[in-house]
């Protein structure tokens, strides 16, 4: 080969290799992660939640996919979700990789969360269970759009928190943190304030007379103690619902919460 021919597949290698990264940004721009197959969703809504899922799925590392269905065959959503990852090979890093899948059967109004890998294991039962109950009003009075947006940024912030954390803890909350500073801050101000001002030589020493100061007389009498029991009713859930992952058919393990609305 000479030299002509040398230099024209060195070019071709180098732009191979610089291409694969824009090859890469541009299948990920592409991904649809909305399967809207039971047409709950506007054109310009499936855009907006998918970029958004787009978004933050790559800060996480993980692909937020919502799956919405007739559910023609009648399948338990547990198996929809199953099938549903087994046949579509979803996740971030790879087929069947780094998933969190939100599952709505139309037919027997049920939702169903589910995290794989990466996500199975920043998204327990407990979370999704959370993630769950925060989005299962607005699904009961047909805000979809809103419930979609909701599990993608509560599953995006609950994925920064190690396992075993309550993401919800209000130690984690940014106001709260303010407002502690701000007491804290306040109490080292006065503090400071109040030794600034001199030592005080004033007490109650001052004007009291202890001649004639004093108690007269004190009677304290016990009658009785009266104790009423009264049994609390508990309140049940009017969603249902419950944790528990499982195994999908293809082997792949995963976290769950299921529940109606």
């Amino acid at each position: 080969m000479n030299k002509l021919g040398r230099l024209w597949l060195f070019l071709l290698l180098l732009f191979a290799v610089v291409g694969l990264p824009f090859q890469h940004a541009a299948s990920e721009v592409n991904k649809s992660l909305i399967y809207d197959e039971a047409h709950l969703l506007t054109a310009e809504q499936t855009k907006e939640l998918n970029e958004l899922a787009l978004r933050y799925g790559a800060e996480r590392e993980t692909d937020f996919i919502i799956f919405t269905t007739d559910n023609p065959e009648n399948l338990d959503v547990v198996d929809l979700t199953e099938n549903f990852y087994d046949e579509k090979a979803p996740g971030y890093d790879k087929p069947h990789g780094n998933a969190a899948i939100l599952t709505l059967d139309m037919r027997n109004r049920d939702v169903y969360l589910a995290g794989f890998y990466k996500a199975e294991e920043r998204l327990d039962d407990g979370r999704l269970q959370k993630i769950r109950s925060k989005i299962t009003p607005d699904l009961t009075e047909g805000n979809y759009a809103d419930a979609f947006e909701t599990y993608i940024k509560t599953a995006y912030k609950y994925m920064g928190f190690k396992p075993g954390v309550n993401p919800d803890n209000i130690l984690f909350n940014g106001w709260f943190q303010l407002g502690v500073a701000v007491v804290i801050g306040g109490i080292v101000v006065g503090i400071m304030a109040y030794r600034s001002g001199g030592t005080v030589t004033v007490n109650r020493m001052t004007y009291e007379d202890a001649a004639t100061s004093g108690v007269l007389a004190q009677e304290d009498r016990y009658i009785r103690t009266t104790t009423t029991r009264r049994k609390i009713e508990r309140q049940s859930s009017g969603s249902g619902g419950g944790g528990g992952g499982g195994r999908t058919g293809g082997g792949h393990s995963h976290s769950g919460s299921r529940g109606s609305f």
